[in-house]
């Protein structure tokens, strides 16, 4: 049955699997007469998409019919559920229907339970901040679609300069590639590191400055992410919550008297247990009682942002407080 459903975070990756979607359904000459874009607020906006997706197509090529955020995975009446139940089935096959969506689907709904059994669905999810592995598996996808050849170590460098966002790793590999162009052998972090934007690399170093009590230079980092970068405040948040509770689980672990890497690794949401040495060295001399306490203060500083609070000054006084917990008592005096 040619119906779809695409909902996630990730919508940079979202719409591009919606413009393949359109390339394998349409055929470009007829596409004004069969394609359809409707906008998911309209009260009718399922009904409609549905009616158009009754009706075939014209010309050559087949009929996409796309309702833009929708709302049919959070709420659904028994009629629209009726009408639902009734007009899938009818489709014909060479016309395509496509909910897309930010939010989740809503399990409880019964137009949900048979969307799964009726429908492709497919999450586009954005990776966590905090989960290097997986974001240097993600630069390792996109690099081989772009033909773009990376040294190891350069993989990892990008995965932390450049976070989740994946229309930025896009934009950045793609400039890497027209570089690499008239370069011999896989790119490497020097050669690459003056050609992205490293501001997430800075939250992360912003990250290492807490953790060693460096409040000068967390302070100058601050300024720079904001005003250099115009990085938002919640994304360094984002970055300072996942690193601190990464650092976090693998002390308490360690504290607890767990050996086993694997083990730890699970706990710390690691997929690779050999990123397990590198952290420990980072976490020497610190204790995981000073590293909880971060946790409420970042917790903090989320409802201040939230709110409204002004972005500098909240994230120069957390900073302060939380360096603070990392420096030795003579020089807290």
């Amino acid at each position: 049955m040619p119906v779809y459903f695409y909902w996630g975070e990730d919508q940079f990756t979202l719409h591009q699997a919606v413009k393949q979607l359109q390339k394998r359904c349409l055929d470009p000459q007829w596409e004004a007469f069969n394609f359809e874009k409707i906008p998911g607020e309209q009260a009718d906006a399922t009904q409609r998409g549905l009616e158009q997706a009754l009706t075939p197509p014209f010309g050559s090529g087949d009929r996409l019919v796309w309702v833009v955020d929708s709302t049919l995975g959070q709420s659904c009446d028994d009629g629209l559920l009726a009408r639902l139940q009734k007009s899938l089935p009818a489709i014909p096959t060479d016309c395509h229907l496509l909910f897309t969506s930010s939010k989740k689907l809503d399990r409880r709904l019964k137009s949900t339970k048979y969307l799964e059994g009726n429908a492709t669905i497919r999450e586009f999810a954005l990776i966590s901040p905090w989960n290097v592995d997986a974001l240097i598996h993600q630069i390792q996808a996109i690099a081989q679609d772009l033909q773009l050849p990376l040294a190891t170590e350069t993989e990892g460098f990008l995965a932390e300069a450049l976070g989740n966002d994946t229309r930025l790793i896009w934009n950045e590999l793609g400039k890497l590639k027209l570089y690499s162009e008239s370069q011999t052998g896989p790119l490497t972090v020097a050669q690459v590191e003056q050609l992205v934007n490293t501001s997430t690399q800075n939250s992360l170093q912003l990250a290492q400055a807490i953790r060693d009590g460096e409040t000068p230079q967390a302070l100058q980092l601050v300024a720079d992410l904001l005003l250099t970068h115009n990085e938002p405040a919640l994304k360094i948040l984002a970055t300072l919550t996942g690193q601190f509770r990464t650092w976090t689980l693998i002390k308490l672990a360690l504290e607890a008297g767990e050996k086993d890497d694997k083990a730890i690794a699970a706990q710390a949401d690691l997929s690779n247990p050999k990123r397990l040495y590198f952290l420990k060295k980072e976490l020497r001399g610190i204790t995981g009682g000073q590293l909880l306490k971060t946790l409420p203060l970042l917790l903090e500083l989320e409802y201040q942002l939230k709110r409204g609070a002004d972005p500098c000054s909240s994230l120069q006084t957390k900073v302060i407080e939380l360096s603070s917990l990392f420096q030795p008592i003579h020089r807290r005096r």
